[in-house]
């Protein structure tokens, strides 16, 4: 979400007046503003000369968050979107194609939940690859957990271009790793800032133009998140829910495919759930388990959560070493 500052225009009754109210409280911001308690907000108002234009200030702020939703959509218009975002990109694991019926689908938010040992790193750097292989368009790994490992990726391209010329798989490595951009999000707000910017850029770009980003990867979204939550205060979990719904924004406006992962926790009788709890799981269109039997290759996904598709349903496939 943008800085307070940059609604002046849109908004008059956020004047020079009420964003001095708003500094002088640490609030530059509409997440500063999301994470301070609304009640306390408006009681520091009225103690003001200026009381009733800052708390028309605070009904613009929350004016703009309530328009950030999207407006109901009708039945043809429904169907209209399902039609604009019907690619499907192949991930390169045959077992979760298989089960997603050809892969990740634009416009979706798909959130792939394991262990540490799992391989949800390794399912999304072999997604990465493969896209920027296949793909005309570009993949964007934001990197939470210093996972990605250039190297790695350059090694996984190799294994997955079928050519046998030493020139044109140098070529192909060089093409397919320019294609993947990574940056490092260690918090919360560096990832809301991040986000605004790539809607930003992606908004500016011509509809329909080859070199389209295609695959949006945060490793992992609950490193960034479970530091915020906890407490007795709601202001984690509302920064959650803001965060889980501009990632779906983002999928949906710029028919994109967003790919985040999840930990694992304890949950009853020692049964490992997903991490973050009831009111996340509710944001990902679609949700994913990875698991490994000890001592084995051989992975395993299943279906949490699916528009179409039968929670329970799994399919076993091996990683690329």
């Amino acid at each position: 979400m943008a800085p307070l500052k940059s609604l002046q225009q849109e908004y008059p009754d956020i004047d020079a007046r009420f964003l001095h109210f708003c500094v002088s409280r640490g609030i530059l911001s509409v997440e500063d503003f999301l994470i301070h308690d609304l009640n306390e907000l408006i009681a520091f108002a009225e103690q003001d000369p200026d009381s009733e234009d800052l708390k028309k200030g605070i009904l613009m702020i929350l004016s703009y968050i309530d328009g950030q939703h999207q407006l109901w959509l009708n039945g043809l218009e429904l169907l209209e979107d399902a039609e604009k975002n019907n690619l499907v990109i192949s991930t390169g694991c045959d077992g979760i194609d298989f089960l997603l019926q050809g892969g990740l689908h634009e416009g979706q938010l798909t959130e792939l939940v394991g262990s540490s040992s799992s391989g949800k790193t390794q399912v999304c750097l072999q997604a990465a690859s493969n896209i920027a292989i296949k793909y005309t368009g570009t993949v964007m790994f934001l990197d939470s957990c210093n996972s990605f490992c250039a190297k790695h990726v350059a090694n996984l391209i190799s294994q997955l271009l079928t050519t046998r010329s030493k020139e044109v798989k140098e070529w192909g490595i060089e093409r397919a790793m320019s294609k993947i951009m990574c940056q490092s999000v260690f918090d919360i707000f560096t990832l809301f800032h991040v986000l605004n910017q790539l809607d930003t850029i992606m908004r500016s770009e011509v509809k329909g133009k080859e070199g389209k980003m295609h695959l949006l990867i945060i490793d992992s979204v609950s490193s960034l998140i479970t530091p915020i939550l906890g407490g007795r205060g709601s202001n984690g979990h509302s920064l959650m829910t803001s965060a889980g719904f501009l990632l779906k924004k983002l999928a949906n406006e710029h028919n994109l495919s967003v790919l985040v992962t999840n930990h694992t926790v304890g949950g009853e009788r020692g049964i490992s759930k997903p991490a973050l709890g009831e009111s996340w799981k509710s944001i990902p269109h679609v949700r994913l388990l990875l698991s490994r039997e000890s001592g084995s290759s051989t992975r395993k996904v299943s279906v949490l959560k699916h528009p179409s598709l039968a929670c329970g349903v799994s399919s076993n496939f091996e990683l690329i070493s």
